[in-house]
């Protein structure tokens, strides 16, 4: 089965002179990467089925002619023709998926170049599913964790600002028609929306500045990048958090490459390419200076700073033994379980707390204006 393969999927006799398979070099190059974007459960989809094709034992060409047959048109159709053309002319698969980065990233290439080397393609894309479906769930779990407390900041915000615009201003009217001396709490309330009312532009325009400035600040400067990172992982709770978090992707994406095969160093490469965390991308790297000058995994992990003691001493062990993937891949289920666990408790957490100080806003504004309000009909019952 996997011979079949391999002869639908010739490798070059040479690659690159820097030892990476060149991408995108060519005339064949300039159609690739086109079309918009594709979405991930596509590809997952697509990497389960081309898994599920080869290991019956068809060859590669006419898998991906099956698959793209029967995919809707759009980008993804259009990238599966593309692939299509170029294994039957002979190209490598891993090298034509090269060329469609935004579909296929460098760890799924990687891995497929693993499999084609050692003719077991059909299991490396069941693991490359297996990995995209643990990632898609873990990112499933946030989103959905996260979207009842966005739409309640949303709405709190948005009321209480109706509120301060254009309520507020209108018991200031009654309040001075009555000439009645106001509580150091109400003067507080009224000076807050005068401010909002007429600076209305800085009071919204700013922060809105900013989050462009931080945006584009992120994306176009490293050192700012990485000193908002280490600042992330900082925070008391949600740093701890974090930190879990990306112990269990490099864990886990580490462990997978491992295990197909890929070198230590290249598989320490693409984990560094992978992450988007500056403090984790010079942890990475760190380490692979280290382990490029003959050294063990292990020690270099915990100089870092950022994997736990349990973290390395597994690591340590798994060297020992033989069985680093295992021991990696380990390593990011019971990390992946706490990070769900610490998920689950800090929204439980946090839905109350946003309740409360929904509370105590509206509460403020309450006593703020009916304190006055109650020395208005005070006066007047006692005229």
């Amino acid at each position: 089965m996997a011979k079949r393969i391999q002869r639908t999927t010739p490798r070059p006799r040479a690659e690159s002179s820097s030892g990476a398979t060149p991408r995108g070099a060519g005339p064949a190059s300039s159609r690739k990467g086109r079309g918009g974007r594709v979405r991930k459960q596509l590809v997952t989809d697509f990497t389960i089925q081309l898994g599920t094709l080869s290991e019956a034992g068809i060859p590669v060409v006419r898998a991906l002619t099956i698959l793209e047959g029967q995919t809707r048109p759009g980008p993804f159709k259009r990238v599966l023709v593309d692939l299509t053309e170029d294994v039957s002319g002979g190209t490598p698969l891993s090298e034509a998926m090269g060329k469609h980065p935004k579909c296929f990233d460098e760890l799924y290439t990687a891995m497929v170049r693993a499999g084609e080397a050692g003719g077991v393609l059909d299991r490396i894309l069941n693991r490359v599913a297996a990995f995209r479906e643990k990632a898609a769930e873990i990112r499933g779990k946030i989103i959905n964790a996260m979207i009842y407390p966005i739409i309640l900041v949303f709405v709190a915000t948005g009321v209480v600002s109706g509120v301060i615009v254009f309520v507020i201003p209108k018991f200031q009217e009654i309040f001075d028609s009555f000439s009645v001396k106001l509580p150091r709490i109400t003067q507080v309330l009224l000076d807050i929306s005068y401010f909002v009312s007429t600076y209305w532009y800085l009071v919204f325009g700013v922060p809105i500045v900013l989050a462009v400035t931080h945006s584009v600040l992120m994306g176009s400067a490293r050192g700012y990048r990485l000193r908002v990172h280490g600042l992330q992982l900082r925070i008391p709770v949600a740093g701890r958090l974090l930190r879990q978090s990306l112990i269990a992707d490099f864990a886990r994406t580490f462990g997978t490459l491992v295990q197909a095969g890929v070198p230590h160093l290249d598989a320490l490469g693409i984990v560094r390419d992978a992450t988007s965390n500056e403090v984790l991308v010079d942890g990475v790297e760190s380490i692979r200076r280290t382990v490029r000058e003959g050294e063990g995994i292990a020690r270099p992990m915990g100089e870092t700073g950022l994997f736990d003691d349990l973290v390395t001493n597994m690591v340590d062990v798994g060297e020992e033994t033989g069985e680093l993937d295992n021991m990696l891949l380990k390593v990011a289920d019971a990390y992946e379980k706490q990070v769900d666990r610490r998920i689950d408790g800090l929204f439980k957490l946090l839905e109350p707390a946003m309740l409360l100080i929904m509370a105590v806003v509206v509460g403020f504004i309450v006593v703020a204006l009916f304190m006055p309000l109650m020395e208005i009909m005070n006066s007047i019952s006692s005229q």
